[in-house]
């Protein structure tokens, strides 16, 4: 897989018919090893381990319904109130974030309603705080770390 512009996590990966696949933590399955499988990894780790979130606020690929359709999240993290605090979209490395990707998951975060959006492809982050009083959104030059008083 390709070098990603995140610090370097250790993964488990195995090969199975011909297929690598590597672990998810927060599923705790095995999985195939795509592209933008790589970055949602790299995502939960950089939030376990960099950022300092529990394991146990963070969800990954869950269903949502969005006008009538099915639609899945990559990475959400909940505050210790079980509410919606990042909302993260990945893309595949090759992938280039465009208006569209902000889109897509601004028409998630209308059902979810978190204060905190990231984009990656694993090169290129873009992180935003919401402000639903203001109907504004600010770009920030990171996530905040976990808080574990909020």
């Amino acid at each position: 897989m390709v070098q990603l512009n995140f610090p370097a996590y250790r993964f488990e990966i195995k090969n199975r018919e011909n297929k690598p696949y590597i672990l998810d933590r927060i599923r705790k399955k095995w999985v195939v090893l795509q592209p933008e499988e790589w970055v949602r990894q790299h995502c939960v780790a950089f939030l376990i381990e960099t950022k300092k979130y529990p394991q146990s606020l963070i969800n990954v690929e869950k269903k949502l319904m969005l006008n009538g359709k099915t639609k899945r999240y990559d990475v959400i993290v909940y505050s210790k109130q079980g509410t919606p605090q990042i909302l993260i979209e990945c893309k595949a490395p090759s992938v280039p974030i465009t208006q569209e990707s902000f889109d897509q998951i601004a028409r998630y975060n209308m059902v979810l309603n978190s204060p905190y959006l990231m984009v990656t492809n694993g090169q290129d982050h873009f992180y935003c705080q919401i402000s639903t009083e203001k109907a504004a959104y600010q770009f920030l030059k990171e996530l905040p770390n976990y808080n574990p008083k909020s």
